[in-house]
């Protein structure tokens, strides 16, 4: 055998006894710092997210929004006719069908929703059709109106 490899025979021996002195020793508990849960313990070595929020932003972007549509007169003389219907029967409050473009918060464009529901008032100075779950529609934002009480002919003189 030569010399370098009972040199490294003999170090791997060494190696292999140098902890005997501690191995069987009892385990030492800190009277400072008090025991990490193994939760806490695991999530230190948790991997790191450089790119955290990446897959929201390209989530946002690929989120599709839709453009406003512009009415014409005869709808808007529709959709106001209908208005000054419902104000009228207030007191009742009347339950509608509304489509309307609700504005996206974060990109340009929206989305058109309909919702159903009664109506709890109408603003002419805020020109806001408030429902009774206290949502609030923006007179100009809506596209349509539907419900049991435009079913008959109306007169939108009233």
């Amino acid at each position: 055998m030569n010399w370098n490899m009972r040199k490294n025979r003999d170090q791997s021996e060494k190696d292999l006894h140098r902890y005997d002195d501690i191995i069987n020793l009892p385990h030492h508990v800190s009277s400072v710092h008090p025991h990490m849960p193994v939760q806490d313990r695991a999530a230190q070595f948790a991997p790191f997210a450089a790119l955290s929020g990446h897959s929201a932003a390209i989530k946002e972007t690929a989120r599709l929004t839709e453009n406003r549509i512009e009415l014409d007169e005869n709808c808007k003389m529709e959709i106001d006719g209908k208005l000054r219907m419902i104000k009228a029967r207030m007191s009742t409050h009347p339950v509608i069908m509304v489509t309307y473009f609700k504005p996206d918060l974060k990109k340009k464009g929206g989305a058109y929703v309909t919702i159903q529901g009664s109506v709890k008032k109408i603003d002419g100075y805020t020109s806001e059709l408030t429902m009774m779950d206290g949502e609030k529609i923006s007179v100009e934002d809506i596209m349509e109106i539907e419900g049991e009480m435009f079913s008959g002919s109306f007169d939108i003189s009233i």
